[in-house]
């Protein structure tokens, strides 16, 4: 089992930056593949960002691309993403993610993704 706790969410100005954490617990997280997702009110849920176990590998959605950053640290089990540039249309409920199979968070709308956390709320204002 993989326990994600999210952090970091809160109101921003457009152009402005934001980190959001997620605190993993749980044997797992440190084999598993580790992401981001939001979903806007109205709108499906998008992946933002995947990593792999090792963190070598990271995709990015296109609408992100150049402005954000994901980042794990497997020692203290944290999985990180660095938001710059901040628009209003990234305002979303950011949920963090992990799998034991990179592709169930980069290939499959989330559909299949075993773990999530409770989701945590940006709010960019114009």
């Amino acid at each position: 089992q993989v326990q994600l706790v999210e952090s970091g969410g809160g109101l921003v100005q457009a152009g402005g930056s934001a980190r959001l954490s997620c605190s993993a617990s749980g044997t797992l997280f440190k084999y598993n593949a580790a992401g981001w997702f939001r979903q806007a009110t109205g709108t499906q849920r998008e992946l933002v960002a995947v990593i792999s176990n090792g963190g070598r590998v990271v995709e990015y959605a296109e609408s992100v691309k150049g402005r954000f950053t994901i980042s794990r640290d497997n020692d203290k089990m944290l999985v990180s993403l660095q938001m710059n540039s901040l628009k209003p249309e990234d305002t979303a409920v950011y949920y963090c993610v992990s799998d034991r199979m990179y592709d169930a968070i980069a290939r499959e709308n989330g559909d299949n993704i075993h773990f999530w956390g409770q989701g945590t709320q940006v709010t960019v204002s114009s």
